[in-house]
């Protein structure tokens, strides 16, 4: 089973966009176009306290009619947070997206935020396994191991 580190590894853009708690929701969102991701980890002193996404945004801004200029991300964002190491299996990682209603976690190693994954990294991840282990069965079955 393939860990978070190597996931991480294997995404095109390694680089994670942090947005202050602070900041507007305008920024947040700014951040989010530029970039063209679904969400921002929210950090304090380094520490990651939150998350914000898109669907924060639609779910806990627009349809109360809180205006973006005037929200702090602070207000609306995902917390407390749930982390990864990048030592945890794609396996154990599904399992808290799911059981918990997530689609981002921030990896976190000794406090310092170095990623974040999305359910899509993680269920592309266990699709490519999935077919290298068919792959193998069928060179088996055939013989050529």
């Amino acid at each position: 089973m393939r860990t978070v580190a190597q996931v991480i590894q294997t995404k095109q853009i390694q680089q994670v966009h942090t947005i202050g708690a602070d900041e507007t929701m305008l920024r947040a969102l700014q951040l989010m176009a530029e970039h063209n991701i679904g969400a921002l980890p929210v950090t304090e002193g380094g520490q990651v306290i939150g998350v914000i996404s898109e669907r924060d945004y639609s779910r806990k801004c627009v349809l109360k009619g809180r205006a973006s200029v005037g929200t702090m991300v602070r207000e609306i964002m995902s917390s407390p947070v749930t982390t990864v190491t990048p030592k945890q299996s794609v396996s154990e990682c599904l399992s808290l997206i799911t059981d918990l209603h997530l689609r981002h976690l921030p990896v976190v190693e000794d406090g310092r935020l170095v990623g974040l994954v999305s359910i899509g990294d993680l269920v592309k991840e266990t699709i490519a396994e999935q077919q290298e282990l068919i792959q193998q069965l069928e060179q088996y079955i055939r013989g050529e191991v």
